[in-house]
Parts: structure tokens; sequence; C-alpha cells
């Protein structure tokens, strides 16, 4: 493809600017949400029911979220949750991928992989490792006697016996006044407005659904549930005014 003098300036002047919207944010923005990945103090909900089919692996119940991820309209990978149960324990399996391109040129990179373990809704143990544009963040974590020990990419930290990371899947983390960044182990201070009833189209079909805005610092996060609080949806603001979005497969 050929440029005009101009026309070369105004592209690489667009290249640069698209690159600094989306790398800008790769550990406060973009890759800080994936982390967050996101009060109002609600009664503790169970798990909220799979978004997904469910199937039996060792006599465990498996439940599976499963999200195509858009940065504005343009798709940009995956991010893909499996909660294993069995009795009271369980263990929550979660891996992105996002890669977001410019002509052949790629800008961003984001891998994460996470596992963690749940005794009711209390964190038992974690391991996270995280690739946000070639900059490594991890979190190690584990109930000890009276407290939570998690040493991170933030630093080491005792948290209190019972805490929660923004587990999405279990609706219960909305009446959470602190939650674990499993990006690289902050406990962050939460806040949350009400309930907003709405439509959502979902798998192509509209249904109702209710919508919770989450405030964790700069971060700004929509959740969407159904009326029998399923995790349907998530959205948020990234830098340079474009946004983040999960869509239910």
């Amino acid at each position: 493809m050929r440029f005009f003098p101009a026309a070369r300036e105004w592209q690489a002047t667009h290249w640069r600017e698209e690159a600094e919207a989306v790398t800008n944010g790769s550990s406060t923005g973009f890759g800080r949400l994936l982390g967050l990945g996101l009060l109002l103090l609600l009664p503790a909900w169970s798990v909220a029911k799979t978004a997904g089919p469910s199937v039996s692996v060792a006599g465990s119940a498996v439940d599976a979220w499963r999200f195509r991820v858009y940065l504005d309209d343009r798709e940009i990978g995956y991010h893909n949750f499996y909660l294993q149960q069995s009795g009271d324990e369980r263990v929550l399996h979660s891996e992105a991928n996002f890669e977001y391109r410019l002509m052949f040129v790629r800008l961003f990179r984001y891998e994460h992989e996470n596992t963690e373990t749940w005794r009711g809704d209390c964190l038992r143990s974690i391991e996270s490792r995280t690739d946000s544009n070639g900059e490594p963040f991890h979190v190690d974590g584990r109930a000890e006697t009276g407290y939570f020990r998690v040493d991170g990419s933030a630093g080491q930290a005792k948290l209190p016996e019972c805490v929660m990371s923004f587990a999405y899947w279990n609706p219960a983390f909305l009446g959470q006044g602190r939650l674990l960044n499993t990006q690289n182990g902050e406990f962050l201070d939460v806040e949350i407005s009400p309930p907003v009833a709405e439509p959502l189209t979902v798998r192509g079909q509209p249904q109702p659904s209710f919508r919770y805005r989450l405030e964790a610092g700069e971060l700004r996060l929509d959740v969407w549930y159904s009326a029998n609080n399923e995790w349907l949806a998530l959205e948020s603001e990234v830098r340079g005014g474009r946004k983040l979005r999960y869509e239910l497969l």
C-alpha cells in the first residue's frame, strides 16, 4: 500500500495513537482490568447457575463460562472459566488470551492463567501467572491459621482469614467491601451501585438482566446477571475511552 507524504504522516500518527491507547493500559487499564479483573451489601447468594453446559468429571460437577472478548467492536480473544465442585470444595481455573493488531503489527498481547481453590465463599488458595505485553505478574496465596497469606507482584501481605477475589462467577462477591486482584495480589477497596434492571442480548436473544456498576480505584466496570443470578456479560472503559466487552458464547 502506497501513501502520499501527508497521508503517510497521518497514518503514522494514527498508528502511534492507536498503539498508545492500547499499550498504555497494559498495567493500569487494559491488563489491570483482567486481573480484577471487577458495595451494595447484598445477601450472600449461592454460586451462580452455569452460563454454559455442565458436565461430570470423576464424579464432580464442572461448570463453564466461555466469553468472546472485544475491544470496541474488534474481537481480540477469549476468557474462559471452569469451575469444578466436589462437596464443599470448588476449584476455579480461568485462562485469558488477547491479541490486538493494527494492520499486520501486533500492538498488544495478554495472557493470564489462574487457579483458585474455594471452601464456601472463602478463598483457600490461589496461583496466577500473567504476561501483559511482556510484563510479568504473579500471585501466590494460601489460607493459614487465622489469616490469608498472599505473595504477589504488588508485594506480600497478611489478609483477613476469609477473602474473595473478583469472582464474577459467584455473585456473593458483590457483598464484599474489599477484593483480591488476581493479577498482582492487591487487596482493593470496592464499591457497587444498586442493580438496574435492563434488557440484554445474550447469544442473539434478548432477555431481562440486572446490571451492577463496580468501582475500584480507577476501574469502572459493569457486570450483568440474569434473574437466576447467572453471570451474563461484562464491560469496562479502558484507557483512551475504549470499551472492553465480554460476550457469552
